[in-house]
């Protein structure tokens, strides 16, 4: 029982679970964004924007414990997240346009298997960079 409670309050596990949370949240966003006919790359930016959100107050908050409210900090960890996130967006994009104009990939199987990337990524950023020092 030890070892399951151990695993359900570990960062990694945490992580995986927000992560998915936001994925699904980007994926939903995406969907729904184009199908009422945005082109891709708006309907992924704005996907990307609202999931970002979500990400930071449940990176800030459940995986890494940065519990700390001083508005100095908090600019710091945000400023560092929406850094780190933009350099991921940047990943994402590219590998967006990579998969979808240029191996001509079906643009869903494109967006998940660019999610997964994005999730290792973002993982090592927030981790060894935005909450480092909490």
């Amino acid at each position: 029982m030890t070892r399951i409670k151990k695993l359900l309050n570990s960062e990694a596990f945490k992580y995986v679970i927000f992560g998915v949370l936001t994925t699904l949240i980007n994926i939903l966003f995406y969907l729904v964004l184009n199908k009422i006919g945005m082109l891709y790359i708006i309907s992924n930016t704005i996907a990307f924007v609202m999931s970002i959100i979500f990400a930071f107050i449940t990176n800030k908050l459940y995986v890494f414990n940065s519990n700390t409210w001083k508005l100095k900090i908090v600019i710091k960890e945000g400023i560092t997240f929406l850094c780190s996130r933009l350099a991921s967006f940047a990943l994402d994009t590219f590998l967006m346009i990579l998969l979808i104009e240029m191996v001509w990939m079906n643009d869903f199987i494109a967006k998940c298997i660019v999610n997964v990337i994005v999730i290792v990524v973002n993982y090592i950023l927030s981790k060894f960079i935005v909450f480092k020092n909490r």
